[in-house]
């Protein structure tokens, strides 16, 4: 099998490329707001969910970081066209999996939010879906290397 590239991609490609970074830099600003956020903010919540905000463990903190860090590296991937998009957006969609099984499995996230707090969180994990059931797609099509 050849590692040369098939022709260039549609211009669908790209465009879904760059919604993967968007989409992934706009959680990395939501992770950074979550892990530097003062007393001052915490006192706009309700007290559930301050204590939610305050008793989630390190483990579930670390999976959300490591999914937007992977989710933005592989959708940096998949615009260099790179294969390592596949494996980066698994570990992505890995880690948004282990932060909603704290979130609401074991810390009870939707007695604290409500139903309304669900949407967000099915949202992104749809999207992950999405963006690796895509790059395993271009990397059949051989648009990844």
């Amino acid at each position: 099998m050849s590692d040369l590239l098939d022709d260039k991609p549609e211009l669908s490609f790209w465009i879904i490329g760059a919604f993967a970074l968007v989409w992934n830099l706009i959680g990395l600003v939501f992770y950074y707001s979550h892990v530097s956020m003062t007393p001052e903010a915490l006192e706009g919540f309700t007290e559930a969910q301050q204590a939610f905000f305050s008793s989630t463990p390190a483990w579930a903190t670390s999976a959300y970081a490591v999914a937007v860090t992977a989710g933005v590296l592989a959708s940096l991937f998949l615009l260099l066209r790179k294969a390592w998009a596949v494996p980066l957006f698994l570990l992505s969609l890995i880690g948004i999996v282990v932060q909603d099984l704290h979130a609401f499995v074991i810390g009870n996230g939707l007695e604290v939010w409500g139903t309304d707090g669900i949407y967000l969180p099915a949202f992104v994990l749809v999207v992950a879906i999405a963006l690796l059931v895509y790059s395993r797609g271009a990397k059949q099509k051989r648009l990844l290397t």
